[in-house]
């Protein structure tokens, strides 16, 4: 067994939130993504040369990834975004690209694209060769801080038991290289094929995952602790735990939506610890199976929703929750973004929508992006 590492756990205030988005940049003509981070990441870069703090250079160079800061509420983090999509939206339009947010292209291929110019990405491409090729996908990536360390794996587990939710929410990948894969989250189960993606280890002590940090490094499989792409993961560097579940969404109604709810369920968690209750888990075996579900099924997936195996559909389950979640999104300062959930409920994911469109327009999928392009213009499920 190799010595443990030591992972010191950032001093963070108890539910700040940060948010990030990967964004795709798309031709206006053909629909089909085009290379061009660097050009735009250059155009946003502040004037005394340094890197935009909010707007960031991803693995794939038809990627932009926009971030909040360190914030109060959803609202303020939400904000945060707009100015950064503003800005991308400007140094893009002269280029005649187009924004576009979605797990992934409807029909763009993964051999033509072209990876960005950092050591980082060239060795993970170069460890995991075609798998690591095909990481044509996007996600949205919500930060929550954590006051205490001692919550953080106790948290880990509980949000493992509404994973399914969020998955289900956020789903925005039904097509890939132009065909339908008949799942919501063709996404989710593509990022788990990288060695150290997919659902968490449950950690039952800090220590644990020390010494799997340890092992990892001293087995060469990583250099360091953020080459670790769990799902759910901590990020001792902030004070948060990341939850990494839910694909790229088509717009900013449904990122602060489904930060929301996010946040509320970490709260939620954390005040439970705080009154001495015993926070829900499931085992491995049914949150393998609830991923699988909510990838393969979406708003229809019918989850696991406790250890003694109990099922309901998730958008029962998910109302359930927001009535539930209210006072804590009260607490928050988010209850106008929790309370846009029902607009998903209502208007069908990102997947559905998607799907609807394809069938408008006999299975055309040009179509599909221009609809995913007016989205992330209105702000708003069209």
């Amino acid at each position: 067994m190799a010595a443990p590492v030591t992972l010191p756990f950032a001093q963070s205030e108890r539910s700040t939130v940060g948010i990030e988005w990967e964004i795709a940049l798309v031709d206006a003509d053909s629909g089909d993504l085009r290379q061009a981070a660097d050009t735009v990441l250059a155009a946003v870069r502040p004037d005394d040369g340094t890197d935009h703090p909010n707007i960031t250079q991803e693995l794939l160079r038809n990627t932009i990834e926009i971030s909040s800061g360190k914030c109060r509420t959803v609202g303020e983090a939400g904000a945060d975004l707009r100015r950064a999509l503003d800005e991308v939206g400007e140094a893009a339009e002269p280029l005649r690209i187009e924004l576009m947010g979605s797990g992934t292209h409807p029909f763009a291929h993964w051999s033509k694209q072209k990876v960005s110019d950092k050591q980082r990405y060239a060795t993970l491409i170069d460890r995991t060769q075609w798998w690591g090729r095909q990481m044509l996908i996007y996600g949205v990536h919500v930060h929550v801080g954590i006051e205490d360390r001692a919550k953080v794996l106790p948290l880990t587990r509980a949000m493992l038991t509404v994973f399914g939710h969020i998955q289900s929410l956020s789903a925005s990948s039904p097509f890939w290289a132009g065909k339908d894969t008949g799942y919501a989250s063709n996404r989710a189960l593509l990022f788990q094929q990288l060695p150290t993606a997919g659902l968490p280890f449950g950690f039952d002590e800090w220590g644990q995952l020390e010494q799997y940090v340890g092992d990892m490094m001293h087995t060469g499989v990583i250099d360091q602790f953020d080459e670790v792409r769990w799902d759910i993961r901590p990020s001792p560097r902030f004070g948060t735990l990341e939850m990494r579940i839910a694909d790229g969404a088509a717009n900013l109604l449904e990122v602060t939506a489904i930060s929301a709810l996010t946040h509320c369920f970490v709260e939620h968690f954390s005040t439970m610890l705080d009154r001495g209750e015993t926070l829900p888990t499931i085992p491995p075996w049914f949150a393998q199976e609830n991923k699988w579900r909510s990838a393969r099924y979406g708003m229809d997936a019918i989850l696991i929703t406790d250890a003694a195996g109990d099922e309901e559909l998730v958008t029962d389950s998910v109302t359930r929750w927001l009535g539930d979640l209210a006072p804590v999104a009260e607490r928050l300062g988010c209850s106008e973004e929790l309370e846009q959930v029902r607009v998903i409920l209502r208007r069908g994911a990102s997947y559905q929508r998607q799907r609807a469109v394809a069938r408008r327009n006999a299975g055309e999928l040009d179509a599909v992006v221009r609809s995913l392009v007016a989205e992330m213009k209105a702000g708003k499920p069209l």
